[in-house]
């Protein structure tokens, strides 16, 4: 398939049409829910990355948009994180504002290319105790990040949620701000309780308006949103000259694995939440790429999909990508006509809504699962989860994936087993099977033959004593790689050492070329010793006793 035709094989059809005209109601609803938890959050990030406010809010407009239309998932949200803003803030501080909008550009080209390659598919190869133990991760991020606003106290200096949040509750301690912590948990209270009484009723919105209208009744000092300027000041908009983009590649690659794999993951995540969701990875990438391609021409920082705006979304009751594309628009609507509304919700309603949300994130019955089904397998997903509240998201998920990997490669290893099999002898007597069994042993090789499970086959193999024939059968290898044929040769070796003649048989043709390269039957091929079926290699070790005087004839 040419790209252009991958390209267009991830375009909007008349599917997503149909879908947006499902529940446009609830659609709306759940957008107008995530515009108001993502507004804070997008002039947060964007003066965290750097170029300020208006990059922020112009990346949840702009990119918020592209994304939702493009994407491959129906309830994906997409806009700044707080993942990227990590990577942004240095390449801000070299290249300044212009350096970040061209590495911006650069990362959606990349992202394009991913997409037309069909690489988005290789997120399929998540294990599910990573990703429950990331989704797990990311609550705990998302809940201790909101603690400091639902004290209502200023959020402290600090890199680690979990040090900043304990921080804010030594605060706290000294000076209690009951109302802040009455609304905060009010409004996660409302939206728990909500969610299990009346599931279609847009609980948040109601107990956001709720807060906003007690706070404003009582005049309560609570820390509020400041309100925005009738018009924000433009965002700044240059791209950095051709020569220097070499320079930038690397970052921009940084800033294409960390879309991509962060969009991937929510999208991921979203399906698990939403029972009959299902994403297309590559067309997602390509809805990230042009969402990069986009965000920089308005002003706007690297996006990628945000996994607490997509969860306020699906817990909102979306249904379809109109949710996303109303949330865009909604921000854009409040940007220009209710800033001074914005600024008379109080921040702790919004922590609440953030606290409930990440509650509600974790799916306990699928982690409850995943420790009853494997104690190894739930390792994997608590120190998944732990990685991801203590280093970045890219780290904590390299990090699950080499776990599971070694749990799995643990598992292989033991599966393969070395098993000593009797004798088909053909029709000898049962006085001469008997005399062949006292000086033939042979063993089979079940399983992969590589680096985790070959020296234990060495090890059991040097206790083999007492006899003048070993035959190794190796038909039910199913793998070997370069450590196991080592391993096997020098088996080979140590045996023939101590004066045991040593057979093989039944070696499978997509092994011949490994074993072959390292020489491992080099010299039992020399010796007439390598033979297809195990029953020729009794015959010929049975020949080999007669011709020594081992055995003598009948």
């Amino acid at each position: 398939m040419s790209p252009a035709a991958s390209l267009a094989r991830l375009l909007p059809g008349r599917a997503d049409l149909a879908t947006v005209r499902r529940s446009p109601g609830r659609d709306l609803l759940a957008g107008l829910t995530v515009a108001i938890v993502a507004l804070p959050l997008a002039l947060g990030f964007g003066v965290a990355s750097g170029l300020g406010a208006a990059a922020g809010l112009a990346t949840a407009i702009v990119a918020g948009a592209v994304a939702a239309v493009f994407g491959g998932s129906d309830l994906q949200v997409s806009g700044p994180t707080g993942a990227m803003t990590v990577v942004l803030v240095p390449i801000a501080a070299r290249f300044g504002a212009d350096g970040v909008l061209t590495v911006g550009l650069l990362a959606g080209l990349i992202l394009l290319g991913l997409a037309v390659t069909r690489a988005g598919r290789v997120v399929r190869y998540v294990p599910a105790p990573v990703v429950e133990g990331f989704t797990a991760g990311i609550a705990a991020v998302i809940f201790l990040q909101q603690v400091p606003a639902a004290l209502g106290v200023p959020a402290p200096d600090g890199e680690k949620v979990a040090v900043v949040a304990w921080r804010a509750a030594q605060e706290f301690a000294h000076r209690p701000h009951w109302a802040a912590l009455a609304l905060a948990g009010g409004v996660a209270a409302a939206m728990l309780a909500g969610a299990r009484w009346r599931p279609a009723v847009p609980f948040s919105l109601l107990a956001v308006a709720a807060a906003t209208f007690v706070t404003h009744l009582a005049a309560l000092d609570v820390a509020r949103i400041g309100a925005l300027p009738a018009t924000l000041p433009a965002p700044s908009l240059g791209f950095l000259h051709p020569a220097a983009i070499p320079a930038l590649l690397t970052s921009a690659v940084a800033v294409a694995a960390l879309a991509a794999l962060e969009s991937l993951l929510s999208a991921t995540v979203a399906d698990g939440m939403r029972s009959g969701s299902r994403h297309d990875p590559d067309r997602e990438l390509l809805g990230q790429g042009l969402a990069n391609l986009a965000a920089p021409l308005f002003g706007g920082v690297p996006a990628t999909a945000a996994i607490a705006r997509t969860a306020v979304n699906v817990r909102a009751g979306a249904s379809s990508r109109l949710a996303a594309l109303s949330h865009a628009a909604i921000l854009a609507l409040i940007m220009l006509a209710a800033a001074p509304l914005v600024g008379q919700v109080p921040i702790a309603a919004l922590a609440g809504v953030l606290l409930a949300t990440a509650i509600r994130m974790v799916e306990a019955g699928a982690l409850l699962a995943i420790a009853r089904a494997s104690r190894a397998e739930a390792l994997v997903a608590a120190l998944t989860a732990l990685a991801t509240l203590a280093l970045d998201l890219v780290a904590a998920v390299i990090c699950g994936l080499l776990i599971a990997a070694g749990v799995a490669i643990r598992k292989i290893a033991q599966a393969a087993r070395l098993e000593e099999v009797p004798l088909e002898a053909g029709d000898h007597s049962a006085a001469e099977r008997a005399l062949l069994a006292e000086h033939i042993v042979a063993y089979r090789i079940d399983g992969p033959l590589f680096f985790a499970a070959a020296h234990r086959f060495l090890l059991e193999l040097a206790e083999v004593a007492d006899v003048r024939v070993v035959i190794l059968r190796l038909s039910r290898i199913t793998t070997v790689d370069t450590t196991g044929a080592l391993v096997l040769k020098d088996i080979i070796d140590r045996l023939e050492h101590r004066g045991i003649t040593v057979y093989a048989s039944g070696t499978r043709p997509e092994h011949a070329r490994t074993l072959a390269a390292l020489g491992v039957l080099d010299r039992l091929e020399a010796a007439g010793r390598v033979f297809p079926a195990v029953s020729e290699a009794i015959a010929a070790a049975r020949a080999h006793l007669h011709s020594t005087g081992t055995l003598r004839p009948a």
